[in-house]
């Protein structure tokens, strides 16, 4: 059953679990990130990694999917897919791309935006092969983004692939790998009362430096 749009307008949760003031900020935000992603998982929120990807095609329309976070570091956030996928296409046509994390439960967002640089081979050949045979097997078996006539399509070309490598080791495919987003800005957002939600915005200077704003919310 639909909402009526009196209920949906009426939807709105009142923020009050906690602040964040400028003096509990590390002066490096990727440390404050990882406090943050920290204290998701501390809290056993679901999928605590996963990110909302917003990247634009070559008609200038925005597109966003959520993808897993499996490295924060100096160098940035980094994911991994399928690079002849749609979000591929569009990163390699235009590689300034955002991504968010919405932690409702600890009513905390970050917004972060920067330009995204494929990593080396020798890194994603490391985590391809970290992951269960199962994934590897379907990195190969999905053609990312092309239409499919039926389910079965690809449940046939994952059987296949499976036979194919059944008992020997699965090689990295060509198309797929990771991506680092380095960040230009990242800003840390908490929910508030009234609506007066906390935003500290960091933003990195050319010598490498961060300063961090307060923005009205």
């Amino acid at each position: 059953m639909a909402l009526s749009p009196t209920e949906l307008a009426a939807l709105r949760q009142e923020y009050s679990e906690r602040g964040l003031r400028r003096s509990e900020l590390d002066p490096d935000p990727i440390v404050q990130f990882n406090h943050w992603l920290h204290d998701a998982v501390e809290n056993q929120l679901i999928e605590p990694n996963g990110m909302t990807l917003s990247t634009v095609d070559a008609a200038g329309q925005p597109w966003s999917r959520t993808v897993l976070l499996k490295v924060c570091d100096a160098r940035g956030f980094t994911f991994f897919t399928n690079y002849d996928g749609a979000k591929g296409r569009q990163i390699a046509a235009n590689p300034r791309a955002a991504l968010t994390f919405w932690w409702g439960a600890l009513e905390r967002q970050v917004n972060i935006g920067g330009v995204i640089a494929k990593i080396s081979r020798d890194e994603s050949d490391r985590y391809f092969h970290s992951r269960p045979v199962t994934s590897q097997f379907g990195a190969w078996a999905s053609q990312q983004s092309e239409v499919v006539s039926n389910r079965a399509v690809l449940e046939e070309s994952y059987q296949a692939t499976a036979k194919k490598y059944a008992g020997g080791e699965v090689p990295l495919p060509e198309f797929w790998g990771g991506y680092a987003l380095d960040p230009a800005t990242i800003e840390f957002w908490q929910g508030r009362r009234s609506r007066l939600h906390d935003r500290l915005r960091y933003t990195r200077q050319a010598d490498g430096a961060w300063t961090v704003d307060r923005l009205s919310p």
